[in-house]
């Protein structure tokens, strides 16, 4: 026998991977053309004849139901182990519902595991393959594609936490107008829920599409004290729900509305201001790196070169 080196191992295992997808492509390809008579009319006289319920029983050679036995476990942990290290479920489902996606948590890590694997599988080919990884040393080469993976699953939780970032910036951007125009039709006359229908009807952002949620749950039974708790809750917006707690507890004691929500809008006013002012001091001190490091330096030489080539003349 002769004996195999690395990379006809590795060709091997390519060569099993490429058979195994061929093999899942054409079990999924749909046959073309008519079916045959026995086959239209086997579901007919099943029940009166056995070789139309074995020919029922058929199936074409699928290996999906045999991998499924085989990585499902393995999935399972792997999900486990994500929950573990990258949050727990609450925190994952939080920031779901804060970015408003329609994905479950069982999702999403599903979607961190395809991409660990998938970073997993990349940088072991080029691990393997490349020629600029052959010089690395062998424990490097072999850590590789753990790192890629762990790098590929944060990468896919940065993603979420970065759009529920934006998504409740766009909320913070979006309350103080949108508590306004509350107090607005509150003052004219219109209950709680009329106002906010018609926020909900009149707006087009991320705050008016939620408050159209509430009137749907409302509208389906839901007492409009729950659906505003669970707004807030939900969204965890500090702002949102500093306002929601007082929209409730004037809801409960009977308070006038209008001036909860025109104090709210005032503060949700000054907030933004602070956080604007803070925002152009961070924004400040980043404009003074490309200031420092090539502004500046450019026009030290700009001035120096010139004097320093009259000195190399000689003159």
């Amino acid at each position: 026998m002769v004996p195999l080196n690395s990379m006809a191992s590795i060709g091997v295992l390519l060569g099993a991977l490429l058979g195994l997808g061929l093999w899942l492509v054409v079990s999924a390809v749909p046959r073309v053309g008519r079916a045959r008579l026995l086959e239209r009319v086997a579901p007919y006289v099943s029940d009166i004849s056995p070789e139309a319920r074995a020919l029922l029983a058929r199936r074409p050679a699928d290996p999906t139901p045999v991998l499924g036995l085989i990585v499902l476990p393995l999935a399972r942990v792997l999900r486990t182990l994500l929950s573990e290290w990258l949050g727990g479920n609450e925190i994952i489902a939080r920031r779901l519902r804060q970015s408003a996606s329609a994905a479950s948590v069982e999702r999403f890590r599903g979607e961190q595991l395809a991409w660990a694997a998938g970073a997993f599988a990349l940088s072991a080919a080029l691990a393997a393959l490349s020629p600029a990884f052959s010089s690395l040393p062998t424990i490097v080469r072999l850590a590789m594609p753990l790192i890629a993976a762990a790098l590929g699953a944060v990468a896919r939780d940065w993603m979420l936490q970065r759009r529920a970032r934006r998504r409740l910036a766009r909320i913070s951007a979006e309350l103080p107008t949108v508590l306004e125009f509350l107090t607005l039709s509150l003052t004219a006359g219109e209950s709680m829920l009329d106002a906010i229908r018609r926020i909900g009807r009149a707006g087009s952002g991320e705050l008016p599409g939620e408050f159209a949620g509430i009137v749907a749950s409302v509208g389906a039974g839901l007492p409009l004290s729950q659906a505003l708790a669970e707004l807030r809750d939900g969204l965890d917006h500090p702002a949102l729900s500093r306002a929601l707690d007082q929209v409730l507890g004037a809801l409960e004691r009977g308070a006038p509305l209008a001036g909860v929500l025109r104090s709210q809008a005032g503060d949700a006013r000054e907030e933004a201001k602070r956080t604007i002012i803070e925002l152009a001091g961070r924004k400040e001190i980043a404009m003074l790196v490309p200031l420092v490091f090539l502004i500046l330096p450019v026009t030290i030489a700009f001035a120096l070169f010139p004097g320093y080539l009259v000195l190399r003349a000689g003159f």
